[in-house]
């Protein structure tokens, strides 16, 4: 992978950088690459293309909002039959989408992350993997990646105290249903469930790849925090190298 390469290069000669994710392969990589564009004064902006799908700008004006009460849980299932890789895992092929997601809806890093995966195909190039994230709000978040499954799976749920959110990629209308539905104690000690209304919000057809691109524009026009793409794209690299580390101890 030639991402932080080429960025380092675009960098050094003083040019902004929209450079697809993850914009590099370890933390230590990434960080240089923030470095250089706070120390030169230059936008750097990874492309994490699903932080601007008009449903994820939904779901996370309804979690700010507070619609879903607190936050418990999300998951993620982003699974396929392919592509087949043999340069990188499911983990960083499919895992940096869901990633992102996560850590732009929860607003933290996590203090604890374990991954579990299987080379079925090819030795040391896993699968499927299974991640697990805890957070230091007490949030939990559980990912199944793979390439190797019979079901075309593009779902990020998130499981409030109050209510319930979905965002399905493969749904052509529904991308994000919210299900009025929950817990309740009644009394105290007894645990009941409750069933409500289903909500979903009308989003604006705007392709994320304008919209992403119309982003990257206004920061090299001077608008909003140039590095702000590219703090966030540090964490998801953080935490994958943590994944990763996490897969390669369970390996051996």
């Amino acid at each position: 992978m030639t991402h932080y390469e080429l960025a380092k290069q675009a960098l050094d000669a003083g040019k902004h950088v929209f450079v697809e994710k993850p914009q590099a392969q370890t933390s230590s990589e990434a960080e240089e690459l923030f470095a250089l564009a706070q120390e030169n004064g230059l936008v750097l902006m990874p492309g994490y293309l699903l932080l601007y799908h008009p449903a994820l700008a939904m779901l996370k004006e309804i979690v700010d909002a507070g619609e879903l009460g607190e936050i418990l849980y999300l998951y993620g299932n982003r699974q396929n039959l392919g592509q087949i890789r043999r340069d990188e895992n499911a983990l960083w092929s499919l895992g940096a989408h869901d990633l992102s997601m996560i850590l732009h809806l929860i607003g933290e890093e996590p203090t604890e992350a374990w991954a579990r995966g299987e080379s079925f195909l090819r030795d040391g190039v896993e699968d499927v993997v299974f991640g697990y994230l805890r957070f230091p709000s007490g949030v939990v978040a559980h990912m199944h990646l793979s390439w190797l499954d019979p079901h075309k799976m593009r779902k990020l749920t998130v499981v409030g105290r109050d209510k319930m959110a979905l965002f399905d990629d493969m749904e052509p209308e529904r991308k994000v249903t919210v299900y009025d539905k929950g817990p309740v104690q009644r009394p105290a000690t007894e645990w009941q469930v409750r069933e409500g209304d289903i909500h979903i919000p009308k989003l604006t057809g705007e392709e994320p790849l304008k919209r992403e691109c119309a982003h990257f524009l206004s920061l090299v026009a001077g608008e909003g925090d140039p590095l702000g793409p590219a703090r966030a794209g540090l964490a998801v690299v953080r935490t994958l190298e943590l994944l990763q580390e996490s897969l390669e101890t369970a390996a051996v």
